[in-house]
C-alpha cells in the first residue's frame, strides 16, 4: 500500500484501508511477520508527500541482538519555530492465531471474517454487530493495527493540513509487545536521543484499545498512565520418596497448588484505591518437572504469576506475596504433620520426620549460600557462561537448579523471585498540562461519557517512557530478578531522564485476544482522531 493509493478517501476511510491492510499481514509476536509488517508500515509513510521531500525524517531501528531482525519505526513531522513534541505509538505485533480453529487461513481477513459472522447464530450479538456494518474483525484488528492506523491517518491529515499542525509530531510504531517489550525498551535509546537535540515531549499519546469493563458499560476510558507488571516466580523444591512411602517425603505439587489458592485472582493482597481497576495477581504457569512417568513422587514444581503495579513498589508487592506463600507452605508443613501422625498411629510405625519448608527470596537464598562458604557470583558467572537459548523466563528456576546441584543441598524449600517481563508504573499528576488538557478536551465530547483513570489495567509499552520506582526501588528489585542485567536489562537512567507523560485515547472495541475480536468504526475511525487533535490542540497551546 502506498499513499497515493487513499490520497482521494476521508479521514475515516484511510483508517479502516490502513487497519485492513495491517491485519492481512499475519504479525504475530515472535515470527518474520513482525518485520513484514514494520517494513509495510516504513514503505506506506515513506511513500506520503512529506516524507518524500523529507527523506530523513522517517527511519528504522533495528532491534539489538534479535535473531529475527525486528525493527521499530519513527516519522517525525516538523512544525517549524517549536521544539514541542507529541508522541504517537503503538505496536505492531499480535497474540497467535490458533483460538480462531477451523477460521485461522482468514484470521488475516477482515472482509471474510465479517461474512462469516453475519450468518453466525450461536452469538446473536456479534452476529448483530456484523450485520451492521459498523464493525469490524480480525487478528489485531483492535489489539492494535486500527491503533497503529489511526496514528498513522493522523500524521497525514497534519501533513496535507500543516496550517493546523501545533507541535511537532513523532510516529513511533515498536515490535515485540506481546511479551517482553523489547521494541519500546530499545526505542527509548532514540527518543533520548531526539531529547538531546532538543525536542521537548509533552506527552505520549498510545492508542492501544479500549473496551467496556462489564456488560452494559457505554463509559469511553481515558488512562492517564501504565500499570505495572511483575513475574512473580516461584522455585519449589520438595523432597521426593517412592509412592509407597508417600508421607516420608514432602511433594512439591503440594507446595505448588497450596500456595496458587492463596495467590491466585485472591483480592486481599492487592492495593485499594479508589475509581481505578484493580487487578489480583493471576497464574500463568504450574508445572511439575518430571519428564516422564515413575512410581517417585515430585522433587520439583515452577510456579509464576503476573502480578499488576500500582502505587506500590515492586518489592513492597513481593513482601506481601512472600507473607502469604508463607502462610501457604506453613499449612502444607501442618497438614503432614497431621496426616504422618494419623499414618503412623494406624500403622503403629515409630517414626519423626521433619516436613519443614522453608520459604526466601532469591536475595536470601543466596545470603544463606554465602553464609556457608559458598562463591555465589563465581557459580552464577559459570552458569551465565554455558547457557545458550533459553526462554527469559525459564532463567531464574534453571539457575537454582544449578546452584542447588553445585551446593548439594537436600533442603526442602520455595525461593521466590522475579522474571522477566518487567514494566515499571507511571501515571500523571492530576494538576499537571496534561491533565488539564485531558480535561479540556473532554467538555468538548460530553456525549463519549469520557472517564479518566490512572492506571491502563492491560500490559503497555508505555510503562516504558517514564517510572515512578526510586533507585532504592530498582535496586531492591534487582536483588530478587536473576540475572536481570544479562538477560532483561533495563535503561533505568534512560527512562528517568525522558518521564514522559502516558496517555492511553484508544481505539474502542470487544475480545481483545480472542477470535471474536472486533473493533467499533464509529468511535475508533470517526469520533478518536477528533479527540486526539483536540488534545494535542490544548496540551500545546
Amino acid at each position: 500500500m502506498k499513499f497515493e493509493t487513499m490520497e482521494a478517501y476521508n479521514l475515516p476511510e484511510r483508517i479502516e484501508a490502513i487497519s485492513k491492510y495491517l491485519v492481512s499481514i499475519l504479525s504475530v509476536n515472535g515470527t518474520s511477520g513482525e518485520v513484514a509488517v514494520a517494513d509495510a508500515i516504513y514503505k506506506l509513510v515513506k511513500s506520503a508527500p512529506y516524507f518524500k521531500e523529507h527523506p530523513r525524517c522517517v527511519w528504522q531501528q533495528a532491534l539489538e541482538q534479535d535473531s529475527l531482525k525486528r525493527k521499530n519505526n519513527f516519522a517525525l513531522l516538523k512544525k517549524e519555530g517549536t521544539k514541542q513534541t507529541v508522541i504517537l505509538h503503538s505496536h505492531m505485533d499480535t497474540v497467535g492465531v490458533e483460538d480462531y480453529g477451523p477460521l485461522k487461513e482468514i484470521a488475516h481477513d477482515s472482509d471474510a471474517l465479517q461474512a462469516f459472522f453475519k450468518t453466525y447464530d450461536e452469538d446473536p450479538l456479534i452476529q448483530k454487530h456484523a450485520q451492521s456494518g459498523d464493525w469490524l474483525f480480525g487478528r489485531g484488528i483492535l489489539d492494535m493495527k486500527s491503533g497503529d492506523a489511526v496514528n498513522i491517518a493522523t500524521i497525514f491529515y497534519y501533513m496535507e493540513h500543516m496550517d493546523e499542525l501545533p507541535c511537532n509530531l513523532l510516529l513511533m510504531t515498536n515490535a515485540v509487545e506481546e511479551n517482553d517489550h523489547t521494541g519500546a525498551i530499545q526505542a527509548s535509546s532514540e527518543l533520548l536521543r531526539l531529547r538531546q537535540e532538543g525536542y521537548d515531549f509533552k506527552a505520549a499519546i498510545n492508542t492501544d484499545f479500549i473496551s467496556p469493563s462489564y456488560e452494559g458499560d457505554e463509559k469511553k476510558y481515558i488512562y492517564t498512565g501504565a500499570a505495572g507488571k511483575m513475574l512473580t516466580c516461584f522455585y519449589i523444591k520438595g523432597r521426593e520418596t517412592h509412592v509407597g512411602s508417600c508421607l516420608m517425603g514432602i511433594d512439591a505439587t503440594l507446595i505448588s497448588s497450596a500456595i496458587n489458592l492463596k495467590i491466585n485472582t485472591n483480592l486481599d493482597l492487592v492495593e485499594t484505591i479508589s475509581n481505578e481497576e484493580i487487578l489480583p495477581s493471576s497464574a500463568l504457569l504450574q508445572r511439575d518437572c518430571k519428564d516422564f512417568y515413575n512410581v517417585q513422587t515430585n522433587k520439583r514444581a515452577n510456579l509464576y504469576f503476573n502480578t499488576f503495579l500500582y502505587e506500590k513498589s515492586a518489592d513492597a508487592v513481593l513482601q506481601t506475596l512472600l507473607a502469604a506463600s508463607k502462610e501457604a507452605v506453613q499449612e502444607v508443613t501442618t497438614n503432614y504433620g497431621e496426616r504422618f501422625k494419623l499414618y503412623t498411629e494406624r500403622s503403629h510405625i515409630h517414626s519423626n520426620i521433619s516436613h519443614d519448608i522453608v520459604v526466601m527470596t532469591f536475595d536470601e537464598y543466596l545470603a544463606r549460600l554465602a553464609k556457608k562458604g559458598y562463591d555465589t557470583k563465581m557459580l552464577i558467572s559459570s552458569f551465565l557462561n554455558q547457557i545458550k537459548d533459553y526462554d527469559k523466563r525459564e532463567v531464574g528456576f534453571q539457575l537454582i537448579d544449578y546452584l542447588e546441584a553445585k551446593t548439594q543441598s537436600d533442603e526442602a524449600k520455595v525461593v521466590v523471585f522475579l522474571a522477566p517481563p518487567f514494566c515499571p508504573h507511571n501515571y500523571t499528576d492530576s494538576d499537571s498540562e496534561v491533565d488539564q488538557a485531558l480535561e479540556q478536551m473532554m467538555t468538548e465530547f460530553p456525549e463519549q461519557n469520557f472517564v479518566k483513570r490512572r492506571f491502563f489495567p492491560f500490559l503497555s509499552d508505555s510503562s516504558y517512557l517514564a517510572m515512578r520506582e526510586t533507585t532504592e526501588d530498582i535496586n531492591k528489585l534487582k536483588a530478587n530478578f536473576p540475572l536481570m542485567d544479562s538477560i532483561y536489562p533495563l535503561p533505568v537512567d534512560t527512562i528517568r531522564t525522558l518521564d514522559i507523560p502516558a496517555v492511553d485515547l484508544g481505539v474502542y472495541g470487544i475480545g481483545a485476544h480472542t477470535w471474536k475480536e472486533r473493533i467499533y468504526k464509529p468511535y475508533s475511525y470517526h469520533t478518536l482522531p477528533k479527540v486526539i487533535r483536540s488534545f494535542i490542540e490544548h496540551l500545546t497551546k
